[in-house]
């Protein structure tokens, strides 16, 4: 893992003045030039002029400090280590000197040694850099000593103090991949033939757009569990799924079948019904539609997909004022639901309201254009809505 020093300890180390006692004069040339380069990034120079001023002053601390600094920039860690040494020992108070000795020895695999160093950084530092620094090297450490529960902690920590970091994301994104791996694995050779090593499976079918063997894996489980909850959902899904890149009927009909079958299992599973009211709208029935989707909304009033699509079926029956209630209510939960925003500025178009209308469609094209790549609808936990390309907002 490469990790990025940018001056964090090295100007630290900077800002403490020390003083010049023998040979002051080329004493401070030397620190001058120092700090000039590093300063610039010339860590080469900085090296060679701060080499030379510990040569003459070798007794203060912060010239030892920030000498390992440099190391440490230059991949050098076992000078840096040593360097630290001498530092802590001439002055203990210095600052993150700890942090920096355990980065250190972690870039050397000294896991034993780096942990409880980088575990102080990651969790006591103000400085946010020397934090995420310190995180990251957590990453490759717990993993190493077989701790792969702390891993996964010290991830979504990350993932929360940097949720935009392409470093941060890399990292834990590995961290949680393996961690799901490992865990399957077990589950796989623990219980071979159990209803969750199937789901497992028939899950990772599904994921893989593998739709034979994820019909035939859910099949499996409702012949060991019949009424187990959860499975004629996944297996409507599927056909869903099928449904959308073949654009065969008989698919439809039996995803609607298997939501349907869902609900008698378990009344409760909105998600099934909201499945059901997008596949009636979709074949224009907007009446059934509409009292699937009203009757999700008053049980799940906090269900924001089902408010946009209850707003749309409201557009299609030529009742805009509905309409805008329900998708404005949608925007509270989800400010950046961008089809919420094009279906209110479509019901602000009905109602007449011109200015509330290309406000709408401002903030639809706005959200549109920031918005990422789309990913596939399987790995969604419901159908999300889509824009209608025949309607004009």
């Amino acid at each position: 893992m490469r990790l990025a020093l940018a001056l964090v300890f090295g100007s630290i180390f900077l800002q403490h003045a020390w003083a010049l006692q023998d040979n002051q004069e080329e004493a401070a040339r030397y620190a001058e030039a120092g700090q000039k380069a590093m300063a610039s990034g010339q860590y080469a120079e900085a090296r060679q002029n701060f080499e030379q001023l510990a040569k003459l002053e070798p007794n203060i601390a912060e010239v030892h400090a920030t000498l390992a600094a440099i190391y440490f920039k230059q991949r050098e860690y076992e000078r840096t280590i040593r360097e630290v040494r001498t530092a802590q020992k001439l002055k203990p108070s210095l600052p993150r000197l700890d942090s920096l000795l355990g980065l250190a020895f972690a870039e050397l695999d000294q896991f034993d040694e780096a942990l409880p160093l980088v575990e102080k950084g990651f969790h006591q530092t103000a400085d946010s850099e020397v934090r995420r620094m310190c995180g990251l090297q957590l990453l490759r450490a717990y993993p190493a000593l077989r701790r792969d529960s702390d891993a996964v902690e010290t991830s979504l920590t990350l993932n929360k103090l940097y949720p935009n970091d392409p470093e941060v994301l890399y990292h834990t994104g590995r961290i949680y991949g393996i961690f799901a791996y490992t865990v399957m694995t077990k589950l796989k050779d623990t219980a071979p033939g159990s209803i969750w090593t199937l789901q497992a499976q028939g899950e990772l079918h599904e994921a893989q757009n593998d739709y034979e063997e994820a019909i035939v894996t859910f099949n499996h489980i409702l012949e060991l569990d019949p009424r187990r909850p959860g499975i004629h959902y996944r297996l409507g899904r599927v056909y869903l799924s099928r449904f959308r890149e073949h654009q065969k009927s008989e698919d439809r009909e039996a995803a609607q079948r298997e939501f349907m079958a869902e609900l008698t299992t378990d009344p409760r599973n909105g998600n099934a019904k909201y499945e059901l009211a997008n596949i009636q709208t979709d074949l224009g029935n907007l009446a059934e539609a509409t009292e699937l989707y009203e009757e999700i909304v008053e049980r799940f009033p906090d269900f924001e997909e089902a408010l946009v699509g209850l707003g749309g079926v409201y557009l299609d029956g030529h009742k805009p004022a509905q309409a805008l209630a329900v998708l404005e209510r949608a925007i509270k939960l989800n400010p950046k639901d961008d089809v919420a925003w094009y279906r209110i500025a479509r019901a602000d178009r009905a109602t007449g309201n011109k200015e509330a209308q290309l406000k709408a469609l401002a903030t639809f094209q706005e959200l549109s254009k920031a918005k990422p790549q789309h990913k596939p609808v399987a790995d969604e936990e419901v159908t999300p809505q889509h824009i209608d390309p025949t309607a004009q907002p």
